[in-house]
């Protein structure tokens, strides 16, 4: 059976009858549902938020990474709508799981979203369908969590439905990284499996890459991410050395990137932010703990890159200092809040942390942020305000905290106002008012 079952799903696939079913319209599932419809696959797509559902069905596209023109054109021709009716499920050949896997405060994985998923998708499971998960998450949640749910009623994985973890690689706002370029690893939970899935994928990808297994497939997106988590946290502590050594950390990185092998350079900032960097290493070393091993890496790059907020507001005590005024009381401006230049995802945004460090303190806080117009943070409610109007209040000091790429750096050095910059936004600038985050004011030079 299990033969003529794979046959028929690949078959499907490749025909493009295949129906798809894509659980989760956030950053990682709405871009992925949209390459499936453009495709020419039938796509429905599946979330509890009303108000993301009905956006699709009109044709309103709220991801920055799918533009306008091409979520109406796929729901216009008929190949996308959404719901939040789990059993259409039942309708499905396929159903992509891209729901959120987020922290408890425990710094435990919290797969609450998943297991919702999974309960919706069980419900309404049925021979020959495929069903993937995409959700970041700990080696083995496909085999110990997603496996027993199904087949709970009677069905076998790799034998009458198709199970299979494929990690998401979305980088929200890359504009030369897509969707469509990325190579894809699908990790099966048998041959038929892996075969069902690089199939579909093959359908809307460049490039497909499979690996032996689910745990397999998991266990590639948190290195990834751990890479760059412990590497982040290497150069936010180097950062820190080089302020006290009064090194201009940026110059050091700028001169160490000329060397054409065995350097990769990565770059300080105010902390990490994104759904991603700050939350994978500890679903690894989460799951490390039960097996009774300690990541002392991980843990380490973690307290690291935590640190970096506070890091942040301590220049900003420098920077007030100097004009000799004291945090508490002091208007402090904030240029972007969005956890990244040029998108408006503030998950996990480091400048939460700042303003909350700030306002602790006494501060009066203000922020501009084209792609954030509101931002609520602890019981305080702020709006944007115009960059240009923020300057025309004189704050008594600014922090970049995101550097936009539509911010005018000019004006604002200019204005002679405190800046803290902690992005080296102003790298062409030599100003007195410029506080970096370490070093000294002065300008990091051009390579030659």
């Amino acid at each position: 059976m299990t033969q003529k079952t794979a046959t028929t799903i690949v078959t499907s696939i490749r025909s493009k009858q295949a129906r798809v079913g894509v659980i989760g319209l956030g950053y990682v599932g709405l871009p992925l549902a949209a390459e499936f419809a453009l495709a020419g696959f039938s796509v429905t797509g599946f979330d509890v938020d009303a108000s993301k559902v009905a956006a699709i069905n009109a044709g309103r596209s709220y991801i920055p990474d799918v533009p306008q023109d091409d979520l109406e054109k796929v729901v216009k021709s008929g190949h996308l709508r959404a719901t939040t009716d789990m059993t259409e499920l039942a309708t499905m050949d396929v159903a992509d799981i891209c729901v959120p896997t987020p922290l408890r405060k425990t710094k435990d994985p919290d797969l609450s979203y998943v297991v919702q998923a999974l309960e919706g998708v069980a419900a309404n499971l049925h021979a020959g369908q495929l069903v993937i998960l995409e959700s970041t998450t700990y080696p083995g949640t496909t085999d110990e969590v997603a496996l027993p749910m199904l087949e709970a009623r009677g069905l076998k994985a790799d034998r009458d439905f198709f199970l299979a973890f494929s990690p998401e690689r979305v980088d929200p706002g890359n504009r030369t990284y897509t969707t469509r370029n990325i190579p894809k690893i699908v990790g099966g939970h048998g041959p038929a499996s892996t075969e069902a899935a690089a199939a579909l994928y093959g359908a809307i990808v460049s490039k497909v890459i499979p690996v032996s297994s689910t745990r397999v497939a998991e266990m590639v997106k948190l290195l990834e991410n751990t890479f760059r988590a412990v590497n982040i946290g290497l150069v936010n502590e180097i950062a820190q050395m080089c302020h006290k050594l009064d090194i201009d950390v940026w110059e050091v990185i700028e001169a160490a990137k000329t060397k054409p092998f065995g350097f990769m350079p990565f770059y300080p900032g105010p902390g990490l932010g994104g759904h991603c960097i700050p939350i994978d290493p500890f679903y690894l070393s989460w799951k490390a703990r039960q097996s009774g091993f300690e990541c002392r890496f991980i843990e380490l790059a973690g307290q690291v890159n935590g640190s970096m907020p506070e890091f942040v507001v301590d220049r900003v005590v420098d920077a007030l200092n100097d004009t000799r005024k004291p945090v508490n009381g002091s208007r402090i401006h904030l240029y972007g809040v969005a956890y990244k230049r040029d998108v408006s995802d503030m998950r996990e945004s480091p400048a939460l942390d700042i303003i909350e460090l700030l306002t602790r303190r006494g501060a009066v806080i203000s922020y501009s942020d084209p792609y954030v117009p509101t931002l609520k943070e602890g019981s305080h409610y702020f709006e944007a305000v115009d960059e240009a109007e923020a300057l025309r209040r004189r704050p008594d000091c600014v922090v970049i905290c995101t550097d936009h790429g539509s911010f005018e750096w000019k004006p604002l050095v200019e204005s002679g106002i405190p800046i803290v910059d902690t992005r080296n936004a102003l790298r062409s600038f030599a100003a007195p008012n410029i506080v970096r985050l370490s070093g000294r004011a002065a300008p990091t030079p051009a390579p030659v």
